[in-house]
């Protein structure tokens, strides 16, 4: 081994010269706080390194004295050879060019002599050696789930290190990737969707050189719109037909197929191909093909789909219904999300506004609604837009005009205030003794939201946790890891309460609420909540889909499958819960007509069985006795 297997090493580089071998690793445990909760974390922990291949070599880092000026070599003793010598020279100057020297490679004690670059902890992309210098990317952190818009992606930085220069630069901002030619003496880098081709570690102009002369050789840039591509789609549907069926061939979870005759599999859909006439029927295809795996996370999706025109709808935010005495709308509710975020509450909301429930809507942009005319088609490419209103106040008939920013989705607003309307219906059924949390997801969205709510309702008695609709991710086991604390401790202070060890505890009893539509990590979510014994488990049978994906083969036209690529085995029911979910421990339906009159029988029984084990043992402080009384010895008196 290079490296010792104690640090996460990887993209390993050679340098040109024989000299080094770089690469970037994972071994900087610097630990920030988090700034919500108690924890810390690495979020910079990785450098650029190198290995030295002879035990010769030095620090290259280290400065070492040399002359100001080099000195030519041999400049006296070649000025006195005679022509004859200078030809035999060059003859086997070229001789030795060609034939390059071995590189010699000292493996005792190789992993002692790793040199760290001098640039501080960071996020690092790509490492690669040139002549005489190394260039590696830079990124800035990210603190926020980055868009699907590539130019809302991070922009890096490539940096070159001169080491005869013993000289740090940077050579280009705004940067994604790079790759070098066979000869390392040219790169080409990628930055949003256009190319540029650059001498390998000289610096270039920035982006005034794209106005000044476009694309061409002066400037580097490459004109990707002269690439044009003839492609015949059914030739492109065999082969993606091929490719699909290869990928999970090599990559799904388990060699046998789970028994099913793959090759057979191939063959029966293979004639439909030549069937088939749009993109759509393909994407069909392949789902009926991956269909006879009978496992969960075979998709397909995306692919080469013409453009369809986008006339995004746009939202106000309230519930309305038609006043034909006025010919508007009425307006019979208004939602409340995040008030400090425009995307996320009613535009009604606004401060300014001034809209209440029972307003009339006679107008948007001007144009008169009606009972033909609905709001809804008057906000039609109108999504996220300022617009003028018209509005009839309820209580005195006054019309005015109002400025709305429109929404370009109701989906955060509608789901703060179900949660917010769940957690005020939890707390005032138990009289302020159970918390509430509900986690969308098992990503990042997830782990938020569940944050947020856990960190206040963490401090009520019991907790129950509602993962219903549960999108499924990969932290499931960060939130089972907080909510199986168990209080054994208290850091009671003089000054205000005791405060709970582990932090963030839950005093009493749990319970948690799962319905069909959880998934995926919602599955395991909700089956490691019973396997760890964290409370009651009451709902409905979960989805059934726990064998994980990793999509990283895309198609030439830039569709995509998912190889199901590794399946969860739990202790209890080895693989059972793939294509069958687990089972509450209560089963409650949500029956048709509890949607219709708006009510939660799941929700309502979490909460009567919480209440119960409260009643049964009930979750309080201990009784920490009288403090310890250290007084001061008494001293003998002197006789």
């Amino acid at each position: 081994l290079v490296t010792e297997p104690e640090f996460n090493d990887f993209a390993p580089a050679w340098d040109p010269d024989g000299k080094y071998l770089y690469f970037l690793s994972y071994r900087e445990f610097n630990p920030v706080y988090d700034a919500l909760h108690f924890d810390l974390g690495f979020p910079t922990a990785m450098r650029p390194l190198l290995v030295t291949l002879q035990k010769t070599l030095g620090n290259p880092f280290v400065p070492e004295p040399h002359p100001l000026e080099e000195e030519k070599e041999d400049k006296d003793k070649e000025e006195g050879t005679q022509q004859d010598g200078e030809d035999k020279a060059s003859d086997e100057k070229s001789e030795k060019k060609d034939k390059p020297e071995p590189i010699t490679i000292d493996l005792d004690g190789i992993s002692q002599r790793i040199v760290a670059f001098p640039y501080p902890r960071g996020r690092y992309g790509q490492i690669a050696g040139i002549e005489g210098k190394v260039i590696f990317t830079s990124f800035p952190g990210e603190d926020s789930v980055p868009s699907d818009d590539s130019r809302d992606r991070p922009r890096g930085t490539l940096h070159v290190y001169d080491f005869k220069e013993q000289k740090k630069d940077t050579l280009v901002s705004g940067i994604e990737g790079f790759r070098l030619s066979g000869d390392g003496k040219t790169l080409v880098y990628v930055t949003r969707n256009r190319l540029r081709v650059i001498k390998a570690g000289k610096k270039v102009e920035g982006d005034k050189a794209v106005s000044r002369g476009g694309s061409n050789r002066q400037t580097g840039w490459i004109n990707l719109n002269r690439i044009k591509a003839s492609i015949v789609p059914t030739a492109e549907w065999h082969q993606m037909y091929r490719e699909a069926w290869r990928l999970q061939r090599d990559f799904f979870w388990t060699e046998d197929m789970s028994g099913v005759d793959w090759e057979h599999v191939y063959q029966r859909y293979l004639p439909l191909l030549d069937r088939i006439a749009t993109r759509g029927e393909f994407s069909d295809l392949m789902w009926e093909m991956q269909g006879e795996l009978g496992t969960s996370h075979a998709y397909e999706m995306g692919g080469d789909y013409r453009s369809s025109p986008n006339y995004a709808q746009g939202f106000i935010g309230a519930d309305f219904v038609y006043d034909a005495e006025n010919n508007g709308y009425r307006i019979t509710h208004i939602p409340h999300g995040d008030v400090w975020e425009a995307s996320k509450d009613s535009p009604l909301n606004a401060p300014g506004v001034n809209v209440t429930e029972g307003d009339i809507l006679l107008a948007i942009g001007g144009q008169s609604v009606s009972e033909t005319v609905s709001p809804g088609e008057c906000l039609v490419n109108l999504a996220n837009q300022e617009v003028q209103a018209t509005f009839q106040n309820a209580s005195d008939g006054e019309k005015r005009d109002v400025t709305l920013k429109i929404l370009g989705s109701e989906r955060e607003l509608r789901y703060r205030e179900w949660v917010s309307n769940n957690r005020r219906y939890v707390h005032e059924k138990t009289d302020g003794k159970v918390g509430y949390i509900h986690i969308p997801d098992m990503g990042r969205r997830g782990y938020a939201e569940f944050h947020r709510g856990f960190l206040a309702e963490v401090s009520y008695p019991g907790l129950l946790v509602d993962v219903r609709y549960n999108g499924g991710g990969h932290v499931s086991q960060l939130l089972l890891e907080k909510l199986s604390r168990r209080r054994i401790g208290y850091d009671v202070p003089r000054w205000g309460t005791p405060h709970s060890y582990p932090d963030a505890s839950v005093l009493g009893p749990i319970v948690a609420v799962t319905n069909e539509n959880a998934g995926s990590d919602g599955d395991i979510f909700s089956h490691c909540f019973k396997l760890m014994e964290l409370g009651l488990l009451i709902g409905k049978r979960t989805w059934g889909g726990v064998i994980g994906i990793s999509p990283h083969h895309p198609f030439v036209d830039g569709g995509n499958t998912t190889q199901p690529e590794y399946s969860f085995w739990f202790v209890d029911v080895g693989w059972s819960v793939e294509n069958y979910g687990t089972d509450p421990d209560i089963e409650v339906d949500y029956r048709p007509q509890d949607y219709d009159t708006e009510a939660d029988p799941q929700l309502d029984r979490a909460i009567a069985e919480l209440l119960q084990q409260m009643e049964e043992n009930p979750p309080q402080l201990p009784d920490f006795g009288e403090r310890p009384r250290l007084t001061l010895p008494t001293l003998p008196k002197a006789e």
